[in-house]
Protein backbone atom coordinates (compact mmCIF):
# COMPACT_ATOMS: atom_id res chain seq x y z
CA UNK A 1 0.00 0.00 0.00
CA UNK A 2 0.77 3.60 -0.96
CA UNK A 3 0.15 7.18 1.35
CA UNK A 4 -0.02 9.77 0.25
CA UNK A 5 0.19 13.53 1.81
CA UNK A 6 -2.77 15.45 -0.09
CA UNK A 7 -1.82 19.20 -0.21
CA UNK A 8 -3.79 22.14 -1.46
CA UNK A 9 -2.94 24.97 -2.53
CA UNK A 10 -4.35 28.38 -4.07
CA UNK A 11 -3.66 28.89 -7.86
CA UNK A 12 -5.37 32.05 -9.86
CA UNK A 13 -7.67 30.90 -12.81
CA UNK A 14 -8.96 33.18 -15.68
CA UNK A 15 -11.79 34.65 -15.62
CA UNK A 16 -13.59 34.88 -19.66
CA UNK A 17 -16.48 36.81 -20.97
CA UNK A 18 -18.72 35.70 -23.35
CA UNK A 19 -16.23 36.45 -26.31
CA UNK A 20 -13.41 34.34 -24.70
CA UNK A 21 -11.45 37.41 -23.68
CA UNK A 22 -9.86 37.18 -20.21
CA UNK A 23 -11.41 40.03 -18.35
CA UNK A 24 -10.35 39.00 -14.60
CA UNK A 25 -9.24 35.96 -12.21
CA UNK A 26 -10.61 34.53 -9.58
CA UNK A 27 -8.64 32.45 -6.84
CA UNK A 28 -9.34 28.22 -6.58
CA UNK A 29 -8.07 25.49 -4.35
CA UNK A 30 -5.99 22.85 -6.01
CA UNK A 31 -4.64 19.96 -5.48
CA UNK A 32 -3.08 16.37 -6.54
CA UNK A 33 -6.61 14.39 -6.95
CA UNK A 34 -8.16 17.41 -9.16
CA UNK A 35 -5.14 17.09 -11.81
CA UNK A 36 -5.68 13.22 -11.61
CA UNK A 37 -9.09 13.95 -12.92
CA UNK A 38 -8.41 15.75 -15.84
CA UNK A 39 -5.32 13.20 -16.63
CA UNK A 40 -7.98 10.36 -16.68
CA UNK A 41 -11.20 12.65 -17.88
CA UNK A 42 -8.76 14.06 -20.94
CA UNK A 43 -7.27 10.39 -22.17
CA UNK A 44 -8.63 9.14 -25.17
CA UNK A 45 -11.63 6.71 -24.68
CA UNK A 46 -9.44 4.08 -26.99
CA UNK A 47 -6.66 4.74 -24.31
CA UNK A 48 -9.15 3.72 -21.04
CA UNK A 49 -8.97 0.00 -20.03
CA UNK A 50 -11.91 -1.56 -20.12
CA UNK A 51 -13.22 -4.56 -18.81
CA UNK A 52 -14.28 -5.99 -15.61
CA UNK A 53 -10.83 -5.50 -13.93
CA UNK A 54 -10.47 -2.15 -15.08
CA UNK A 55 -13.34 -1.23 -13.78
CA UNK A 56 -12.73 -2.34 -10.31
CA UNK A 57 -9.11 -0.66 -10.35
CA UNK A 58 -11.78 2.62 -11.24
CA UNK A 59 -13.77 1.76 -8.42
CA UNK A 60 -11.02 1.44 -5.89
CA UNK A 61 -9.21 4.61 -6.77
CA UNK A 62 -13.02 6.55 -6.96
CA UNK A 63 -13.31 5.35 -3.28
CA UNK A 64 -9.63 6.10 -2.13
CA UNK A 65 -10.24 9.76 -3.61
CA UNK A 66 -13.42 9.74 -1.86
CA UNK A 67 -11.53 9.10 1.42
CA UNK A 68 -8.49 11.10 0.13
CA UNK A 69 -10.77 14.61 0.24
CA UNK A 70 -12.13 13.85 3.75
CA UNK A 71 -8.62 11.82 5.44
CA UNK A 72 -6.24 14.59 3.59
CA UNK A 73 -4.40 11.25 3.07
CA UNK A 74 -4.66 8.84 -0.32
CA UNK A 75 -3.84 5.20 0.19
CA UNK A 76 -3.40 2.93 -2.63
CA UNK A 77 -3.10 -0.55 -2.94
CA UNK A 78 -0.08 -1.53 -5.71
CA UNK A 79 -2.65 -2.31 -8.78
CA UNK A 80 -4.20 1.11 -8.46
CA UNK A 81 -1.20 3.11 -7.35
CA UNK A 82 0.49 2.00 -10.32
CA UNK A 83 -2.28 2.58 -12.66
CA UNK A 84 -1.79 6.28 -11.60
CA UNK A 85 1.95 6.32 -11.77
CA UNK A 86 1.49 5.08 -15.39
CA UNK A 87 -0.64 7.60 -16.27
CA UNK A 88 1.56 10.16 -14.98
CA UNK A 89 4.64 9.05 -16.60
CA UNK A 90 2.71 8.63 -19.80
CA UNK A 91 0.12 11.39 -20.32
CA UNK A 92 0.81 14.16 -17.79
CA UNK A 93 1.42 17.60 -19.70
CA UNK A 94 4.96 18.76 -19.90
CA UNK A 95 4.16 22.15 -18.99
CA UNK A 96 2.48 21.78 -15.54
CA UNK A 97 6.27 21.49 -14.59
CA UNK A 98 5.64 25.68 -14.20
CA UNK A 99 3.45 25.51 -11.52
CA UNK A 100 5.88 24.42 -8.46
CA UNK A 101 2.97 23.46 -6.35
CA UNK A 102 1.59 20.54 -9.01
CA UNK A 103 5.26 19.47 -9.50
CA UNK A 104 6.16 19.14 -6.43
CA UNK A 105 2.77 17.15 -5.69
CA UNK A 106 3.47 14.55 -8.46
CA UNK A 107 6.68 13.86 -7.62
CA UNK A 108 5.82 13.20 -4.13
CA UNK A 109 3.42 10.70 -5.51
CA UNK A 110 5.62 8.81 -7.98
CA UNK A 111 8.44 8.97 -5.11
CA UNK A 112 5.85 7.31 -2.37
CA UNK A 113 7.17 4.17 -0.37
CA UNK A 114 5.39 1.00 -0.45
CA UNK A 115 4.27 0.53 3.16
Amino acid sequence: MRQIKIETWKSQLPVKDDEGNIVDSKEMDENLLMAFNVLIGSKNPKDIPKGIDAFRIFNKIAQAFDDAEKTGILKLEEREYDFLKETIENDVPSQWAMNPNLSQAIFAFINAKES
